[in-house]
């Protein structure tokens, strides 16, 4: 969904010539997320290092280890454990969602914001854990992955003439199942990592996505952009990171 900004032809008699033309509505074509495939490429490469090595050693050695952060000086385990997953479901089901709130975000959006808001959320989401709990050892790209769903929830209502209302309602019911689930299973999964990914996300969309609808929200200057790039490659690095340290290179 998005803008079409071409002005109509009208004749000089045309009384409306003067009356800004209304926006119309872009066809709304999500191809295959790319920024979202190279994220999901690299944490499954770290995912493969922890198959090497074994679950249990990889999250003790790479995972976000609070206890380590704060008393050991280990900050690197603040990104690196971003980019671990405790197995084969936790992977599957982060990479599923990932790739199915992408297709929409790359589409409506430029993607250079993906890999920012993913970045962003998935350090806020550790940050606010470490905060509020800051005991036992988390992993996961899901505090980046609720980020995105978080710029969407935002977008739906800045954008609100130009997306159904079954698209915004299917987000909120979504960020609805997300924290039930999260209360349910507390003890397994990281609530406060979720939260700070989601409140980083809504955060920078507020930001970010025009409120002004003859403003394409595809566009995105140069910096964005260089940003967007220079996001990739920071989680690149990280995911290296956690390569090297599971595999006790580093």
């Amino acid at each position: 969904m998005s803008l079409d900004y071409r002005d109509e032809e009208v004749r000089p008699e045309d009384p409306q010539q003067f009356e800004q033309p209304q926006p119309r509505e872009i066809a709304f074509r999500p191809g295959p997320p790319i920024y979202a495939i190279i994220i999901i490429a690299l944490y499954s490469c770290v995912f493969l290092a922890e198959l090497s090595r074994g679950e249990t050693p990889s999250i003790l050695a790479a995972g976000f280890d609070k206890q380590a952060y704060l008393q050991n000086g280990e900050h690197w385990r603040l990104l690196t454990g971003t980019a671990l997953h405790a197995g084969w479901l936790h992977i599957g089901l982060n990479s599923l969602a990932f790739y199915s709130f992408a297709r929409p975000f790359e589409a409506l959006a430029n993607r250079a914001h993906l890999a920012i808001v993913f970045l962003l959320s998935a350090v806020g989401g550790s940050v606010l854990t470490l905060l509020l709990n800051p005991v036992g050892i988390s992993v996961g790209a899901s505090g980046g992955i609720v980020g995105i769903i978080g710029f969407l929830a935002v977008y739906s209502f800045k954008r609100r003439q130009f997306i159904a209302p079954e698209f915004r309602r299917n987000l909120i019911i979504n960020i609805g199942f997300i924290l039930f689930y999260g209360l349910i299973l507390s003890g397994m999964v990281d609530n406060y990592a979720h939260i700070g990914g989601l409140i980083t996300g809504a955060a920078y969309a507020l930001l970010a996505v025009p409120g002004d609808p003859y403003k394409d929200p595809r566009e995105a200057l140069p910096p964005i952009k260089a940003a967007g790039l220079l996001s990739l490659a920071a989680y690149a690095a990280v995911c290296g990171l956690a390569i090297l340290t599971i595999l006790g290179i580093v």
